[in-house]
């Protein structure tokens, strides 16, 4: 099978690689190929992708700046970019930083402003996938992943899925606490990307998730309780995706992000230029440069918002790249399973239009993806994921049309900016900023 990695470049790219070598099953990808704007990133990650493997070379590595031949007979497509780089993340997070308002990757105005420039991209890569690899699966990494998602079914449908590994770490937490195997439980988990809850978790036919919410000593074990604290999960009644943190703590998250020398872009930026740099000069100790700068970038994950350190069972736990790897080999192999997955929502999630993009518990399988169903979510629930999905979907609209109104009605439909001057301001400050908005959006 042949599987093209768009953003091929990227930092993450030889954990996917290195999942693929641990993979053994029948059949198995045995070409990769790389595909990035940058000639510069794909030799530094080629040269990591090189070390990693050794000697057991079973799967050939190719990069290419040319889109087309990346995609050419491709049987699955990675897509993980980052268009405006990490200065357009910087960007994203000043703008509102600037203003008052919480200043991250994709939640609140800086999701909506990375969604602003990446959606006419994302959607002319899903055209030319149409064109040169229309059987292949998309699997969406590109943050905000379920925008993203839905902005490329509008020419690919059901062919593309998103993931995340929030929900699935969530869940592990919330199972492990209970001293429960994480692959035996079902979780109850709906909403949006990194805006969800898990609602239940049964074991034995029993939801054992009050069981958890009503025990201290259990709760310490689970990152997002002690996000959000013990007495506000049991107010909810449920676990928060960690990135409801930006929603329910939005003042002490801002105050937080401000109170730091450096954003979380503007570290990683830092951080990827040292990388980056090294591997030039020394490409021989390119995977030793990668790994010590793996561990500071999983160390510092959603730093602004944690009291402590991260746990160890976390940080070698993986993510993304063990669920693209089960997804694509239920996909490939008929191998039936149950995945937390960004989907097109059809009746799944009452509340929400046919074609959104939700993220929720999803049977896979050699014939594709099917959604199940969910109990209607609860009015404080239902009503920020409507409003949040309005200001996605005004995002995507925006984009696409080019259109300054419809730009400036997401931000303000963003239960995290407080009004429509400021959802102005901030378009100008972005488009003032970005110059790919200030194309997009001329004038």
């Amino acid at each position: 099978m042949k599987l093209a990695v768009l953003g091929g470049g990227g930092f993450r790219v030889p954990l996917v690689y290195g999942a693929l070598l641990r993979d053994t099953a029948r059949p198995r990808v045995d070409e990769v190929v790389l595909y990035d704007v940058s000639a510069e990133r794909l030799e530094a990650i080629g040269h990591v992708l090189e070390q990693l493997a050794g000697s057991e070379r079973e799967i050939k590595v190719h990069t290419t700046t040319d889109l087309d031949a990346a995609l050419g007979g491709a049987d699955f497509v990675f897509s993980a970019i980052r268009v405006g780089g990490l200065a357009g993340r910087t960007a994203d997070e000043r703008v509102a930083l600037e203003l008052g308002l919480l200043g991250q990757e994709t939640t609140g105005p800086g999701g909506i402003a990375y969604g602003l420039r990446t959606v006419p991209v994302a959607v002319r890569v899903a055209e030319r996938i149409a064109a040169v690899a229309p059987d292949a699966w998309v699997i969406n990494f590109t943050n905000p992943a379920g925008m993203i998602t839905e902005a490329m079914q509008s020419v690919l449908g059901e062919r593309v899925v998103g993931i995340c590994d929030s929900p699935i770490g969530l869940i592990r937490r919330a199972a492990s606490a209970l001293a429960l195997d994480p692959a035996r439980v079902s979780p109850d988990y709906v909403g949006l990307n990194h805006l969800g809850w898990l609602r239940g978790l049964t074991y034995q036919g029993r939801d054992v998730l009050p069981d958890l919410l009503a025990d201290d000593e259990a709760l310490e074990r689970v990152e997002e309780a002690r996000l959000f604290g013990n007495e506000w999960v049991r107010t909810l009644g449920v676990l928060p995706n960690e990135y409801l943190h930006y929603y329910y703590f939005a003042r002490e998250s801002i105050a937080s992000i401000t109170g730091r020398d450096l954003t979380r872009g503007e570290s990683l930026e830092r951080q990827q230029e040292r990388f980056y740099a090294a591997v030039r000069e020394r490409p021989d100790h390119a995977l030793t440069e990668w790994e010590q700068a793996r561990r500071e970038r999983d160390a510092s994950y959603m730093a602004e918002a944690r009291t402590g350190e991260r746990d160890a069972a976390d940080l070698e736990a993986g993510g993304y790249e063990g669920i693209a790897l089960a997804l694509m080999g239920a996909l490939a192999r008929g191998e039936p399973s149950t995945m937390i997955l960004n989907v097109r929502n059809g009746s799944a999630v009452p509340g929400l239009p046919a074609d959104a993009v939700v993220e929720i518990p999803c049977v896979v399988t050699g014939s594709g993806i099917k959604p199940l169903a969910t109990s209607p979510l609860d009015g404080r629930f239902l009503g920020m994921v409507q409003q949040v999905k309005a200001a996605e979907q005004a995002t995507i609209e925006a984009a696409l049309t080019g259109s300054p109104r419809l730009a400036v009605a997401a931000f303000a439909l963003h239960p995290l900016v407080d009004s429509v001057g400021t959802a102005r301001l901030l378009f100008d400050g972005y488009r003032a900023r970005i110059p790919t908005l200030a194309a997009t959006f001329p004038g």
